[in-house]
């Protein structure tokens, strides 16, 4: 079997790294001196130190809904996408405090001491440390090879900038080794404007981008490209065009056009340097994410999981919480009724429930006639979902009960939901231990979202034809028809054209831990504020707020009674194969309808998925949470930096940062 190494868009850590440099690494740094000099005589030391970097940023990223780089946190329940009341959408709790801010993310970091840590303005430092060093102590170093080492350094000070950004607007911009000292009045940094951040994040992918190649050899395949860095700017300058940290994104359309020159930009480069929509069919769609530790077109920024078992082995954690236990797994990802019914229908029309004889959809018969994305997203009774052991493998999950009203499951399939998440599940994975080593790689960036971006900033300018067009060019992809313009039909306004991009991103993009970052950048919780923040954008785009709603499931339940399966054996008929050629998926899915119909019903429909201490709940996003305040040792120990609007200061004041320019 083939043993992969750890690697985040480059080898995060060479083994020898890992079990000899690193405790010499970690000692040189003890009390934050310069690294040895040592570290620049030869491209093999220095190659530790930027692998070790690339270590720091994305050691744990594991599941492709963890964001933050250094923190990676899980914001998939803080969405649609799956279910679970966590603090930040609790109705009976309000975070407002400096103290509070620990309690929401501790993201920003400590003081600097005299250990090692790994925390933004550390892995800042290191970065810092070898755009000063590697030219003057690195000079024997040829100058490509320190061309391409500084590009990876500033992709990375960007990124790490970037997530400070979005988590708590301004901060103060470092980019000089600084030593720490109580009497130095030039490192009394103030908190910068969320302008002047980004603008220092744009002149770092700048750089990126002049330094990096198109394309790296396969030996370092995964590390960050010219193209990457482009999209990087795409991405961060989208965000800096959206309501969020602009209050005249509806009026003044200055940060829209640069948001899609950059993303324009990075299209031009990324399709001249090989990249693009991967295939040309949903199957591709599919196929794509499984593409191991080799060149993939859509994959612009990729983390490398590996199969190893060793404690330096980096697996991915996602297929083994996809799986039923029917398989073998940790008990599968149940998949929200929102989220089941959110999908689009086999011509790109949205699902309208059919009332009266009027709609296109029944949410009973919800895996009828979808977009092709639907049957690669999820599984559901009845269709088959392999696995290296049966590759014939139907999942099903129902319930009947006894004539004493007792519940039971078939193949303890216990699920709120008769559909479970599969996408970026890999078929050929093994179950040998609970689909534990999985080495399955994530796509941080594909090509996909850069498009969307794009799309984006041309429904904000009020270009409905080009928003028309990218969306075509995502749905064209999949196999979905051109008809009615993709099935998008006509945008009314550039409100509607927003709206039906940011439904796509929903869409092409469920699970891949991008969701939240849109909902956050638009504020799409609600239209309540927070003094001196202007927001109006669910209004605006004419959408439900978050807040209020919660995730909700149902059972799939046999009909009548039973004191055992009824179903063990006449389901064996059934298997929906969605690999098959189409008129023999249709077929299947017709025999499939047939069965739901003779069989099932809904049972305990609209069953609460969220739940706080055992009581139904609602979602409820506090908007000061949008930009989190600064926590307690920050603000006191650098009494200068002054706390975000929504959040009390040190001494219990409000706050008066305002990130919304």
């Amino acid at each position: 079997m083939k043993t992969k190494i750890n690697r985040y868009i480059t080898l995060a850590l060479l083994l020898v790294l890992g079990v000899s440099c690193s405790d010499d690494f970690l000692q040189d740094k003890k009390n934050y001196g310069q690294i040895d000099d040592s570290f620049y005589e030869s491209q093999e030391q220095t190659d530790w130190y930027i692998n070790r970097l690339y270590y720091n940023f994305f050691y744990g990223y594991t599941n492709p809904g963890l964001t933050l780089v250094g923190g990676f946190t899980n914001t998939s329940s803080l969405t649609e996408e799956l279910p679970g009341i966590t603090n930040l959408i609790n109705p009976s709790i309000v975070y407002t405090t400096a103290e509070d801010v620990s309690s929401v993310t501790g993201y920003y970091g400590k003081a600097l001491g005299g250990s090692v840590k790994n925390e933004p303005y550390d892995r800042i430092r290191d970065i810092n440390s070898l755009l000063e060093n590697i030219d003057v102590k690195g000079s024997s170093l040829s100058e490509d090879y320190r061309k391409t080492a500084k590009g990876q350094a500033y992709y990375l000070r960007a990124i790490q900038y970037f997530d400070l950004m979005r988590t708590y607007g301004g901060v103060p911009i470092v980019t000089k080794v600084q030593n720490a000292t109580s009497d130095d009045e030039s490192i009394k940094l103030p908190r910068a404007s969320v302008t002047e951040v980004v603008n220092q994040i744009v002149a770092d992918l700048d750089m990126a981008a002049s330094l990096l190649p198109s394309q790296w050899n396969a030996a370092n395949y995964g590390r960050f490209t010219r193209g990457a860095a482009l999209a990087q700017k795409s991405r961060v300058l989208l965000t800096y065009a959206s309501p969020l940290f602009n209050k005249n994104w509806d009026t003044d359309l200055t940060r829209w056009n640069a948001a899609l020159a950059a993303g324009l930009a990075a299209e031009t480069q990324l399709t001249a340097d090989g990249f693009g929509l991967y295939g040309s069919s949903a199957k591709d769609w599919q196929n794509m994410f499984l593409i191991d530790n080799a060149f993939c077109k859509e994959a612009i920024t990729v983390k490398l999981l590996g199969t190893g078992t060793t404690t330096l082995a980096e697996n991915n954690s996602w297929e083994m919480s996809l799986r039923p236990i029917s398989q073998g797994g940790k008990g599968g990802l149940e998949a929200p009724k929102e989220m089941i019914d959110l999908f689009p229908m086999n011509d790109g029309s949205r699902p309208v429930p059919i009332v009266g004889g009027v709609g296109n959809y029944d949410p009973f018969i919800f895996f009828k006639n979808r977009d092709p994305r639907f049957y690669r997203t999820f599984a559901f009774s009845g269709v088959k979902w392999p696995y290296s052991q049966n590759t014939s493998s139907v999942v099903w999950s129902y319930r009947w009960l006894n004539t004493a009203g007792t519940a039971f499951y078939s193949d303890n399939n216990n699920e709120t939901s008769p559909a479970f998440i599969r996408k970026m599940s890999n078929p050929a994975a093994s179950n040998a231990t609970t689909f534990q080593y999985s080495g399955t790689d994530i796509m941080e960036y594909r090509y996909a979202e850069l498009l969307l971006n794009i799309a984006e900033c041309y429904a904000a300018l009020g270009d409905i034809s080009n928003t028309t067009t990218y969306l075509g060019k995502i749905r064209n992809r999949v196999g979905i028809s051109s008809t009615n313009n993709y099935g998008i039909g006509t945008l009314a306004d550039k409100y509607k054209a927003i709206e039906a991009v940011l439904y796509e991103r929903r869409v092409e993009l469920a699970y891949e831990g991008k969701r939240f970052w849109d909902i956050h950048r638009w504020m799409l919780y609600s239209d309540e504020s927070v003094d001196g923040i202007v927001n109006n954008t669910c209004s605006k785009l004419g959408v439900a707020p978050i807040n209020g709603t919660q995730r909700t499931g149902h059972y799939l339940q046999y009909k009548t009674t039973a004191s055992s399966d009824p179903l063990a054996s006449t389901r064996t008929s059934i298997s929906v194969d969605i690999d098959a050629a189409s008129s023999t998926f249709d077929a299947q899915i017709l025999a499939l309808e047939t069965y739901y119909k003779n069989n099932f019903v809904l049972g305990d429909l609209n069953t609460p998925m969220d739940n706080v201490s055992g009581v139904a709940s609602f979602i409820k996003w506090k908007p000061n949470y949008y930009i989190n305040g600064l926590q307690m040792n920050v603000l006191t120990l650098n009494p200068w930096i002054v706390q975000t609007i929504g959040w009390k200061n040190a001494a219990g004041s409000a706050g008066t940062y305002n990130y919304q320019e």
